[in-house]
């Protein structure tokens, strides 16, 4: 299934990894963890991240064995801009699925 956002803004691998780090923003992922759940080839994700990491929206947090473990920067402006537009998109979306699911006579 996918999300109202993906539905909305594009199904991308931009935006998959966006939609995966802003849903699970509160852990730390793996790199390799990242892509597969994001449903994004690590090769993708790959030249992305280079991206991600310049611009602070990912941040390093820990290392477990040889795996590096990032999450979304929640201190950087621009990604709580993001989010906060994120979650418009979503509750847009299930606003109107909620008015046509009520106008819908039984």
């Amino acid at each position: 299934m996918v999300s109202a956002f993906l539905k909305i803004e594009g199904n991308n691998v931009k935006n998959r990894i966006w939609n995966f780090l802003i849903v699970h923003s509160e852990f730390d992922y793996s790199m390799k963890d990242i892509a597969g759940y994001s449903k994004v080839s690590y090769t993708a994700l790959k030249e992305i991240w280079k991206e991600l990491i310049k611009r602070e929206i990912v941040i390093h947090t820990r290392d477990v064995g040889k795996a590096k473990m990032y999450k979304l920067n929640r201190d950087n402006p621009l990604v709580e801009k993001f989010i906060d537009y994120y979650w418009s998109v979503v509750n847009i979306e299930a606003e109107k699925l909620l008015k046509e699911k009520i106008s819908i006579p039984a």
